[in-house]
């Protein structure tokens, strides 16, 4: 598991302010608008959707939202407007970094990621440049204590998983993309699954520490903060040491 994996599964569990709970909300409303006119707003026959719609509940959007968001891409309207674009280049320290983007403007979102790369020190690519860095993986995240740990691992594997990781209090299973679905429905049989999503999973994470690290995870929560800014990968890692003063700022 990547660093800014974790350091997303920390921000996670310490909690999210209500502004940015609500900026949360209006990127999972987005994205499922526009999943929902892409494949239709029926969930038993739109995977990606059906995914979108799990993620948003996993984040306590309500119900009321998530209906609204199908609805807006069945009929059309303000997802008709909305553009899907793709960043890859490298932030501070060499950090490799992909970016997913919905917009309306086309033009200003280039120009909005662009100025904040160069303003931290990094630099925008060309289509490809790191995306070869990256695998497309399922990603579930399971709340579980020592004594559970190695059951739900286990429990995991049998179903097909291909990799689990055990943090302090949570483990990290990894899928293969197609079996996302069905591996979590295993689990959520014994235990509460907290997230479930496909995610981009580097290959060969880069080791960083101390104030490098901060720097850059500091890098990469501003640029998820971006208005037009869906999801942001990269392929930071750092030491459990490092882990434990991260921690302690969240």
């Amino acid at each position: 598991m990547s660093g800014h994996s974790k350091w997303s599964q920390i921000k996670r569990q310490k909690g999210v302010t209500d502004a940015k709970r609500g900026q949360l909300f209006t990127k999972l409303g987005r994205e499922i608008t526009v999943l929902a006119r892409q494949g239709g707003p029926n969930l038993e026959t739109n995977f990606q959707l059906r995914l979108a719609v799990q993620r948003a509940h996993d984040s306590n959007m309500p119900s009321e939202n998530i209906e609204r968001a199908i609805n807006r891409g069945g009929g059309g309207g303000e997802a008709s407007n909305l553009i899907e674009m793709t960043f890859e280049g490298y932030g501070p320290n060499r950090v490799a970094v992909l970016v997913k983007a919905l917009t309306d403007n086309r033009n200003r979102t280039i120009q909005d990621v662009r100025r904040f790369f160069m303003r931290h020190g990094g630099s925008l690519g060309e289509n490809g440049c790191v995306a070869w860095l990256f695998e497309n993986k399922g990603v579930l995240t399971v709340e579980s204590d020592a004594s559970e740990a190695e059951e739900i691992a286990l429990l995991a594997i049998d179903a097909g998983a291909e990799d689990v990781k055990t943090e302090e209090d949570y483990l990290e299973i990894y899928t293969q993309a197609q079996d996302l679905e069905r591996i979590r429905k295993v689990i959520d049989g014994t235990k509460h699954v907290t997230s479930a999503e496909l995610s981009l999973v580097p290959k060969t994470p880069v080791l960083l520490g101390g104030k490098e690290a901060s720097q850059t995870l500091s890098f990469l929560d501003q640029l998820e903060e971006l208005d037009d800014v869906q999801r942001v990968f990269s392929n930071i890692d750092f030491s459990e040491a490092t882990l434990e003063g991260l921690r302690s700022r969240a």
